[in-house]
């Protein structure tokens, strides 16, 4: 899959580029770290016009990115209705209000094997599509211009450097799980123990 959709950008520019990156924005599992870095290294080599191309591959993203945000706008009602007055649900969308740029911001680039979910839940919970924009173009910047830079800095080596990138993206993917079970833990925890500490003795 990834040789062909690289032949694809080779034959045909930042078209077929903007295309594959706007539809992984989706949710279609493409290697798109991998592909960005290609993009770069092809720059390098004169195959592709390194500012068209970049420009046409953060907007793609972004408008992907935003649509998909947008599926999770429109499930909103449904949402609400389904967990309608329920606590913990109040409580994921003050979660996601205060912490949710943050959020958007660094799975565009770092931990992106979450990134679709994150744009599905900012829709859904009701996070400002004008913030939501905001921290997705930055982020999306990075992921292009940053690792599309590094492919271009890198030239032929630019495969060692998307394996990297990779490698990073899924350990920092791998923190967060744990840290959000280790969080999930200790939050249960104080649960049982304040359940326990109201309990009178018999």
């Amino acid at each position: 899959m990834s040789d062909f959709l690289l032949t694809q950008i080779i034959n045909y520019g930042a078209p077929v580029l903007g295309m594959i990156v706007f539809i992984g924005a989706l949710g279609a599992p493409f290697p798109g770290t991998l592909i960005v870095v290609a993009a770069g290294a092809f720059a390098r080599q004169g195959l592709l016009a390194w500012h068209t191309t970049g420009l046409i591959a953060l907007v793609s993203v972004v408008l992907g990115d935003n649509l998909s945000y947008g599926m999770g706008h429109f499930a909103r009602e449904a949402v609400l209705r389904r967990f309608q007055g329920s606590q913990n649900w109040a409580k994921a969308e003050s979660t996601f209000a205060r912490w949710g740029g943050m959020a958007v911001f660094w799975t565009r680039f770092l931990i992106t094997g979450i990134a679709v979910p994150v744009n599905l839940i900012a829709g859904t919970s009701g996070f400002g599509i004008r913030r939501f924009f905001l921290y997705d173009l930055a982020g999306e910047a990075i992921w292009i211009f940053g690792y599309g830079g590094l492919g271009y800095l890198f030239g032929m080596q630019w495969e060692v450097v998307s394996e990297l990138l990779g490698s990073v993206s899924g350990l920092a993917l791998g923190l967060v799980l744990l840290g959000l079970g280790v969080w999930l833990g200790v939050r249960q925890w104080r649960i049982v123990e304040a359940r326990k500490a109201n309990v009178p003795e018999a």
